[in-house]
């Protein structure tokens, strides 16, 4: 079988499509706040930093660690439930190459049109391929987070300080407020 894609595809969704902004929350006291990892070197302790920071600031239900094991493609239909039946909010992350942070925009788009507030962490080298995506999916403006680029050969150190310079930014998109900018 022979994928065709569509190049002017892009315009036909522009007019038609559905906002790419859940209602956000007050706050994320007593929220589930999903932490959705995608198997990139790091990811899992940037995201397991960053959700005790939420915690530790507020006073949120639980965290809820998933993970979508194929970083490039879109979020499989079984996860997609997981994720409106287990999370509030959902941080996705962290995108560090080209395909993982599209596919990343691309999974933030969707669960913001399925009404779950996100907040989509890439890294600052990938931006060209995130906001690519986020206009073929028809939300230019999505408002992805961008951190230093790269995660991966951060140390343990690192990726634990990272994780916890993220959580403003991140409770920030996730209730709508003004993102503060972010720590390199």
């Amino acid at each position: 079988m022979v994928a065709i894609i569509d190049p002017t595809a892009r315009h036909q969704v522009g007019a038609s499509a559905a906002a790419a902004a859940a209602p956000r929350p007050n706050s994320l006291a007593g929220l589930r706040i999903g932490l959705l990892e995608n198997t990139k070197r790091n990811a899992d302790g940037i995201l397991a930093a960053l959700g005790a920071e939420l915690a530790a600031r507020n006073d949120v239900d639980s965290l809820v660690h998933l993970t979508k094991t194929v970083f490039a493609m879109p979020l499989p239909v079984d996860l997609v439930e997981e994720l409106i039946n287990e999370c509030d909010v959902v941080v996705v992350g962290v995108g560090d190459c080209g395909s993982c942070s599209a596919s990343a925009v691309a999974d933030g788009i969707a669960l913001e049109r399925m009404g779950i507030p996100t907040a989509v962490i890439c890294t600052d080298s990938f931006v060209a391929p995130s906001q690519a995506m986020a206009g073929l999916k028809g939300a230019p403006e999505f408002p992805f987070l961008q951190t230093a680029h790269p995660i991966a050969n951060l140390s343990d150190t690192g990726v634990e300080e990272r994780g916890r310079s993220l959580a403003a930014a991140v409770e920030a998109r996730l209730l709508g407020d003004r993102v503060p900018a972010l720590a390199s």
